[in-house]
């Protein structure tokens, strides 16, 4: 019997295993990896919706620069972040307040895919138990995760190869536009 790729990566996450230990230290920005949540334009859209907030509460230009033609280019927007570098939607008391619409990284902190390669960030629930449906679940989550990254990295391409750029300009590049900032 052939195993399909779903099935070896959620095998691969079993063998790890996994349980949240609702330590906050992703949220609040303490961990190795801090808490910046990269974020498709999708997710911006949905967290907008759902909030009922304007975009500059729910999400923020990516920090990192580059330069293209001159520009200086922000290619993509993050999870909006306290000024001590925590979620903007995370409480010490209540955890998340946007759980069941987090995002893409969230829902699979701490896997990650670079291609077919599992990557695993520092995390005390590392190796806490896990069962078969909730490895498939990560696993799912993850191979979506990176299809929507893809899918948000071509049109980011696609944008900026096709947008006129004028040098020293700051602008930011999502998969839909192109905002001056």
């Amino acid at each position: 019997m052939e195993t399909t790729p779903l099935r070896a990566l959620a095998d691969r996450v079993l063998a790890i295993g996994f349980r949240c230990s609702r330590c906050g230290d992703c949220c609040r920005g303490t961990g190795t990896d801090g808490s910046l949540v990269l974020l498709g334009r999708e997710e911006v859209e949905r967290l907008t919706r759902r909030l009922g907030l304007p975009l500059e509460e729910v999400a923020e230009p990516y920090p990192d620069v580059v330069e293209f033609r001159g520009a200086r280019c922000r290619l993509g927007w993050a999870l909006r972040r306290t000024g001590e570098g925590a979620c903007r939607f995370y409480d010490e008391v209540g955890g998340c307040s946007v759980y069941e619409d987090r995002p893409h990284l969230c829902r699979t902190y701490p896997f990650m895919l670079d291609g077919d390669r599992l990557i695993v960030s520092e995390c005390p629930g590392i190796g806490g138990p896990l069962d078969d449906v909730e490895a498939l679940a990560i696993a799912s989550d993850l191979i979506l995760r990176r299809g929507a990254e893809e899918e948000d990295a071509r049109a980011i391409r696609e944008r900026l190869a096709s947008t006129e750029l004028r040098p020293g300009e700051d602008v930011l590049i999502d998969s839909r536009g192109v905002y001056r900032l």
